[in-house]
């Protein structure tokens, strides 16, 4: 779960810092600015989304497994 955080935070703070500097450095319009960094965060929202989906995944499947065992000690305990 603490890399998952790393990961997010990490995202977070990359897409404010870049998109700082793209707006510092940019010799492009304003609209196209803007545009690129609509596209950029749409990524950005994209991978967080994946990685929490994948992190959701494994935790099911820890859970599952811890529940399996959970319910073998119980019935080894009746037997």
């Amino acid at each position: 779960m603490k890399k998952f955080g790393k990961f997010l935070f990490g995202a977070m703070l990359g897409g404010l810092i870049g998109s700082g500097v793209a707006l510092l450095l940019a010799p492009a319009s304003g609209k196209q600015t803007q545009q690129e960094i609509v596209s950029y965060f749409g990524h950005l929202k994209d991978e967080v989304q994946k990685a929490a989906d994948e992190k959701r995944v494994e935790l099911e499947a820890q859970l599952h497994a811890l529940q399996s065992g959970k319910q073998v000690t119980i019935e080894e305990k009746q037997a």
